[in-house]
């Protein structure tokens, strides 16, 4: 069984930075892929982007540029800093692995 908690969330203003973390409870981040998603009011969760074991990212086109994931595999945690933030931004975000996912943690992006 696989523990994820995310952290570092909040409300920001636009144009703003966040950065979030996911903390494992194990050393999986070295073995597996992960990805970010997120869910909006009223949509559908979707997928941010993701980073491999191997430290690859690849990102949607609404974050490319602004999104950047990393891994800190010492601290078994994956990061997601979010710069240049938008309104459309705001969602609850979410990290997985395999089939575990953490509760997610909110981020406003208002004014």
């Amino acid at each position: 069984q696989v523990q994820l908690v995310e952290s570092g969330g909040g409300l920001v203003q636009p144009g703003g930075s966040l950065r979030l973390s996911c903390a494992a409870s194990g050393s999986i981040f070295s073995i597996y892929d992960m990805g970010w998603y997120r869910q909006a009011p009223g949509k559908e969760r979707e997928l941010v982007g993701g980073i491999t074991s191997g430290g690859s990212t690849d990102y949607v086109d609404s974050v490319k540029g602004r999104f950047t994931i990393a891994t800190d595999n010492a601290k078994n945690t994956v990061y997601l800093q979010m710069n240049s933030l938008k309104v459309e931004d705001t969602a609850v975000y979410y990290c997985k692995v395999l089939r575990f996912w953490g509760k997610g943690i909110l981020v406003t992006v208002s004014s």
